[in-house]
């Protein structure tokens, strides 16, 4: 009798065992349907509809929910359209990263003489600097906008993804299924991208979905510091930077709200990152 849970089975099973990994997968697939439905969820549009007769009223005024900003703005309307900037500025990046990551980890990692050590040493010059500096040096030179935001991420997050790439396909180089395709006749990109890719994506995924949390907090950072998205696009950091004028004047909420939905949308990719590793380990039975 075959004691294999099977692909689906293992799903539920560690979906159900783990409620916070629930909560977090629950809460990243709100925040896409948000997203995605933006136009129709939100009471008005995340610009024009400034109401400055009501500026700076009180979450729970009458058609503000969350109340409205400095510029009479709905708080909760520029958080549903910014949702949009946000997955984006954290998920593209992100992707974009591995999929270099990978090529260049499994090259440097199968070719473990000049050109693999050349390729490991330059991506040892970014591991000099912090990421976030990092960021900062490269957003700053590009200047402001979502786009050079995003080149920057994908910059920053190439270095270290590499590096797990490279470091399992060296494990990968040494089991025997990579001999036995060599003997078999296969050549050296069939062995790299059909055997040895599909060992290493694993711990690629995990580590990229823990990555998506990071850059959201990141890319909202720069935000803040006015090097990300530019006004008047909604997004939370900048919500959060333009709400600080008015912080200490007895209005925390313009960026109480946006600063929420960054930790929460943040803690849900961190808990997706640790139910992936659960799922994909194979020692979980």
């Amino acid at each position: 009798m075959n004691t294999e849970l099977s692909w689906g089975s293992k799903v539920m099973r560690i979906f159900g065992k783990d409620k916070t990994a629930a909560l977090g997968i629950t809460i990243i697939i709100v925040t896409a349907l948000v997203a995605i439905f933006a136009d129709w969820l939100s009471p008005y549009g995340p610009n024009s509809a400034a109401d400055t007769a009501q500026r700076l009223a009180m979450p729970g005024t009458a058609g503000h929910l969350f109340g409205t900003d400095d510029q009479g703005r709905d708080i909760l309307s520029r958080i549903i359209y910014g949702t949009r900037t946000s997955l984006f500025s954290s998920i593209v990046p992100v992707v974009i990263s591995a999929v270099v990551s990978m090529c260049l980890g499994i090259i440097a990692g199968f070719f473990q003489g000049r050109i693999g050590n050349s390729l490991m040493r330059i991506m040892d010059v970014f591991f000099a600097f912090p990421s976030v500096l990092l960021a900062i040096a490269i957003a700053a030179i590009l200047g402001p906008g979502l786009l050079n935001v995003c080149i920057a991420m994908v910059i920053v997050r190439i270095p270290y993804m590499t590096r797990i790439v490279y470091t399992d396909t060296i494990q990968e180089m040494q089991k025997e299924y990579v001999e036995a395709s060599r003997a078999y006749g296969m050549g050296r990109a069939a062995v790299m991208f059909r055997e040895i890719m599909p060992n290493v994506l694993p711990s690629l995924i995990v580590y990229s979905a823990t990555l998506c949390g990071v850059t959201i907090v990141t890319v909202a950072g720069l935000s803040f510091i006015g090097l990300g998205v530019q006004p008047p696009t909604a997004d939370w950091g900048l919500m959060a930077s333009e709400g600080q004028n008015v912080l200490m004047q007895g209005d925390p909420y313009v960026t109480l709200f946006p600063g929420l939905a960054i930790i929460i949308l943040a803690f849900a990719f961190s808990t997706l990152g640790d139910w992936l590793r659960d799922l994909l380990d194979p020692t979980q039975k």
